[in-house]
């Protein structure tokens, strides 16, 4: 590693510029990714700069006092294995300071994830499939809108180890995304999101009381797409979440770890069905 290596904070156009590397990668980031990973902390996009040029790029957002998540860590493949991804990644923690700090690990680097602190707790797996039309969409999906926020936020919450609001009404407001929620009697019992991707179509968040909300939800989204790919990223420590994307008759194409530097949040698992993404938790 050269003395000229620096490690900056990313303006805007170069989280645009993290986002097609990651589609170089293959990780089918969203057409509406930067802008809305951006809002959630602008100051925890890095990059690492050689002589004038972009090398490295991770994040680190930060979304109070006690949580962050690391995401985004692409190093270019000319300058891997030259220590460049490993001093961005202590800015990155150092960002973070003293918070649990989360991330999803590729399974092949678990151990190296280790080396630096962080502890494996599950495996969030990739399914995907080509969308199908539902036979009906139940009565109590709506689309959300802003006027429900607060309950949304409240729900959120038991599923995301801290809130998100600034982040999450740009997420769930982007351009081509659809977002449902599932009222009964009044009151929200679970909430999802579409977003369309370099290719197909990714679903997450899906939080749901139960399966057959969640069920509910992700068949709904699915009404106007129908053969266009589908990807649901499920937590395995939700046995549901699974086996909801297996009776769809989805394929499990990739896997991560989920790791933590301080240990497991306390959250409702039993209602996460869908993470949000790879890419921030």
């Amino acid at each position: 590693m050269t003395a000229s290596y620096q490690i900056e904070t990313m303006t805007r156009a170069d989280v645009r510029t993290a986002v097609d590397w990651a589609a170089r990668e293959g990780w089918n980031p969203g057409l509406y990714d930067a802008e809305t990973f951006y809002a959630a902390d602008p100051k925890g996009f890095f990059k690492g700069v050689l002589d004038g040029e972009i090398v490295a790029t991770g994040s680190a957002v930060c979304y109070d006092d006690a949580y962050a998540f690391c995401g985004f860590y692409i190093v270019a493949p000319e300058h891997r294995g030259k220590g460049y991804g490993l001093a961005l990644t202590k800015a990155r923690l150092a960002y973070a300071g003293d918070r649990n700090v989360g991330i999803d690990g590729v399974l092949e680097n678990v151990s190296l994830y280790e080396r630096i602190g962080y502890k494996p707790f599950y495996q969030n797996c990739r399914f995907q499939a080509p969308a199908r039309r539902p036979t009906a969409v139940s009565a109590n999906i709506r689309p959300v809108t802003i006027n429900e926020f607060a309950a949304l936020r409240a729900y959120d919450r038991q599923c995301f180890p801290a809130r998100r609001d600034v982040f999450l009404k740009a997420w769930l407001f982007q351009p081509e995304a659809r977002a449902l929620a599932y009222v009964e009697d009044g009151l929200l019992k679970g909430y999802a999101l579409r977003r369309t991707c370099r290719e197909g179509h990714k679903v997450g968040p899906l939080f749901a009381d139960d399966a057959d909300v969640a069920a509910a939800l992700f068949d709904a989204l699915q009404d106007d797409i129908e053969d266009e790919p589908i990807i649901l990223d499920t937590p395995e420590n939700n046995p549901e979440a699974v086996r909801l994307a297996e009776s769809r008759g989805m394929e499990k194409v990739f896997a991560t770890m989920r790791m933590y530097q301080k240990g497991l949040p306390d959250l409702a698992y039993g209602k996460i069905f869908g993470i949000t993404s790879f890419e921030l938790g």
